[in-house]
């Protein structure tokens, strides 16, 4: 059964050994947003201390504190790495999706400027797409390969260029 967008997964065996790494990002959320977050719950938090004197005072700090951590943690979850497979070719790993290079025709940079314009009208339907707002520059990887009816990958990394120097891709 061939891989589709939902689904574009195409592991290798597992191994126990970990692959060697040629590139591995997280793409974490920015500390403005950490301080908004906090900030905000602690004013929730202090809103609700003044009406509860006592012992319960410190409840809603317990209670809305971990809110915005466990969120932007959560937010902040996804990798893009390039891992040698094993034969030694390289891999794309972008979040749970991976990718063996020997299916990617080429890869480019898309830059913030051109980013809007990749995510709107020029966006195939059926292509895979892991977009993070925070992350302003993109990779596009385009696939050649018959038996996937994934056009492209198209995902946020901050240093794209290091990725697409990463994949190796012969011409």
């Amino acid at each position: 059964m061939p891989d589709t967008p939902s689904r574009p997964n195409r592991s290798a065996s597992s191994t126990a050994t970990p692959s060697p790494l040629r590139y591995s990002e997280r793409l974490w959320v920015p500390v403005l947003w950490w301080l908004a977050g906090l900030g905000i719950a602690g004013l929730l938090a202090a809103e609700v201390h003044m009406g509860a004197p006592g012992l319960r005072a410190w409840l809603p700090y317990v209670l809305l504190l971990p809110i915005p951590v466990a969120v932007l943690i959560w937010m902040g979850r996804s990798r893009v790495e390039v891992r040698d497979g094993d034969d030694g070719a390289p891999w794309l790993h972008v979040g749970d999706a991976t990718l063996p290079a020997s299916v990617i025709s080429r890869a480019a940079v898309v830059p913030a400027s051109a980013k809007s314009a990749a995510l709107g009208r020029q966006l195939d339907p059926a292509a895979y797409v892991q977009h993070r707002v925070w992350v302003r520059p993109m990779v596009l990887v385009v696939l050649d390969d018959p038996e996937d009816p994934t056009p492209y990958w198209l995902f946020s990394s901050r240093h794209p260029d290091r990725v697409v120097a990463a994949l190796v891709l012969d011409d």
